[in-house]
């Protein structure tokens, strides 16, 4: 977790998501990388129209002063930012600086999405949880701490999941953090607690995982088992594997760590599968 990537709007939800990436930083000596994207429209983002150079210039001025006010806040101080613009789709942006910074860690601010916006025009977050190859931290709410003790894993123990368990109890690691690997078992796709048991135990066997407990959790879907499995054991954090799907395939069958980035009022974190 050494460089730490936050995509910014300068809206309340993305300062959520930099006073966490701050409190991590300070924890793990992390570097962190600020980011707007100003989604300009080409004829502003191109230099070849010298009309439109004025007004582009205002759009980056802007972003600047906005940049010069954020670094006045108390919680940054002792913290270097190295901040950038970008001028594309912010998914886009960000897929860019990942590669050019060599981030390990994207910590994204989202209040979420429901009913015909989510399903017509999503958050940018949602997207940039299906499209991002590194694990994407969403934060919702002001943290005052942030403290994860105990940290919900969600997985169907497919062979699939076996990359991103590595990487989630990497992450679970560095927090200091127990992690609960969860199997919601739901009437549509039923196993009995004997079989779900068997499952989970050839799943974990080899994998050096440590400081951790199996669980299994009776809902009627598995988003909802996995909020109700987090509330019960007053978690702190949800993670979750994403296979990122696009176009036709994502709009019909959805994603459930895109639902959860939604829905859920606590922290969620994905991993590419």
């Amino acid at each position: 977790m050494k460089r730490i990537l936050v995509p910014t709007d300068f809206s309340e939800q993305a300062e959520n998501a930099l006073k966490v990436a701050v409190k991590l930083s300070k924890k793990h000596n992390s570097e962190i990388y600020v980011l707007h994207s100003m989604e300009m429209p080409l004829h502003l983002a191109t230099s070849g129209d010298k009309g439109s150079l004025p007004e582009s210039l205002f759009f980056i001025k802007l972003a600047e002063k906005r940049f010069k006010d954020l670094r006045k806040n108390t919680y940054l101080d002792g913290t270097t930012l190295n901040e950038a613009i970008g001028h594309n789709e912010i998914y886009e942006d960000i897929e860019e600086a990942c590669k050019k910074n060599k981030i390990d860690l994207i910590v994204m601010g989202s209040n979420g999405a429901s009913g015909f916006k989510e399903m017509f025009v999503g958050s940018n977050t949602e997207k940039v949880v299906r499209t991002s190859k590194t694990p994407v931290l969403v934060i919702k709410n002001n943290h005052e701490q942030f403290n994860v003790t105990d940290f919900v894993f969600a997985t169907d123990f497919s062979e699939e999941g076996r990359g991103v368990l590595d990487k989630a109890q990497k992450f679970a690691k560095k927090l200091g953090a127990k992690m609960h690997l969860l199997f919601v078992n739901t009437p549509a796709d039923f196993k009995t607690s004997a079989q779900a048991q068997i499952i989970m135990e050839n799943f974990v066997r080899g994998m050096g995982v440590e400081n951790y407990t199996l669980n299994i959790y009776n809902d009627t879907s598995v988003e909802k088992g996995i909020l109700n499995f987090a509330k019960h054991t007053n978690a702190q954090l949800i993670g979750m594997g994403t296979h990122g799907r696009k176009g036709i395939s994502h709009f019909f069958n959805g994603s459930i760590s895109e639902d959860m980035v939604n829905h859920a009022n606590m922290p969620v974190i994905t991993f590419k599968i």
